[in-house]
């Protein structure tokens, strides 16, 4: 699944991965009283409004991106419905043509992630036949659990030519609370930098043809330790979000990109999907709300071609 995300990258000219996070405040007014008016407030009125706004936003970017990163837990929040709406979202986006990221940063004991890997990448048996759950093409996997809770998914991964992107830097503003942290029997190297390492040991093992299939994920608000982590992982992918409405800018992207300018793909998800809530794509309205998506993703691939050319 790497080398078809590296060819659509290729292919679009885009390193951009579109975040379904939708929230009901995203959603505009019309296509949430629609809902309501079918199943009224209800969580199955919810996930209906979650549902329309994602196809919409799809199919005004389907053709310009390669990729689509759903958030579970913006789903999870609306119960049974909205886990129905997720799996909906997946199937459509593949229908598309989209690899899709499922953004679900699992990670636990052996038996526990093994059971979130095949659920999430694998087949699940049930008797004599075999049945795929979500069937993203990746996932997001926390690592703090240590190996016997990332294995699982690199087994599942092999069998099914399928992918990962490991927690390495995370955007958010305290993440240097452990992250950062200084290890001791180390050398005195902050954590991130450590675990960086082992993705990279991980990724020297499960190759595609010029990348891993084992990423990582990088946050754009930290551009000076993606560059040092670009150096120690130089054959995985590396998600970066944090576009956008994080503070990333292209200029701070140019060190998670490979000398080729692939290895590196950028989320935004907000900055996407709630494009027409900005000023600068207000023209689009409401009701052009898939528009202003299209608009949005156009601006962020010329805001990186530029920062790449200019490095």
């Amino acid at each position: 699944m790497i080398n078809q995300l590296v060819s659509k990258i290729k292919k679009t000219g885009a390193p951009i991965v579109a975040g379904l996070d939708p929230m009901m405040k995203f959603v505009p007014e019309h296509i949430q009283q629609k809902a309501f008016q079918e199943h009224g407030e209800t969580l199955e009125g919810a996930a209906e409004a979650i549902w329309q706004f994602n196809k919409e936003i799809v199919d005004h970017i389907c053709d310009i991106v390669p990729a689509v990163k759903p958030q579970i837990a913006m789903y999870e929040q609306f119960g049974i419905p909205g886990l129905i709406t997720f799996k909906k979202t997946v199937d459509y986006c593949k229908e598309k043509g989209l690899v899709v990221i499922g953004d679900i940063k699992r990670g636990d004991i052996g038996s526990t992630s093994e059971a979130y890997a095949v659920g999430h990448l694998g087949k699940v048996q049930v008797g004599s036949k075999s049945y795929r759950g979500f069937d993203e093409d990746f996932a997001t996997v926390n690592p703090y659990l240590g190996s016997d809770g990332v294995k699982p998914f690199l087994k599942v991964c092999a069998e099914e030519k399928k992918g990962i992107f490991v927690l390495v830097k995370t955007s958010n503003p305290s993440s240097g609370e452990l992250q950062d942290r200084l290890i001791a029997d180390a050398g005195s190297r902050p954590l991130y930098e450590i675990v960086g390492e082992q993705v990279n040991g991980w990724a020297g093992e499960h190759m595609g043809e010029a990348y891993s299939y084992v990423g990582a994920v990088v946050g754009a608000t930290y551009p000076e330790m993606g560059k040092a982590l670009r150096r120690i992982m130089p054959k995985s992918y590396i998600l970066v979000p944090g576009y956008g409405a994080q503070g990333g800018k292209g200029k701070d992207l140019v060190h998670f990109f490979n000398e080729d300018g692939l290895g590196a793909i950028v989320n935004s998800s907000r900055g996407i999907i709630a494009a027409y809530q900005q000023e600068k794509y207000a023209s689009f309205g409401p009701e052009g709300f898939g528009e202003a998506a299209r608009s949005a993703v156009e601006d962020m691939r010329e805001d990186i071609r530029q920062a790449l050319e200019s490095r």
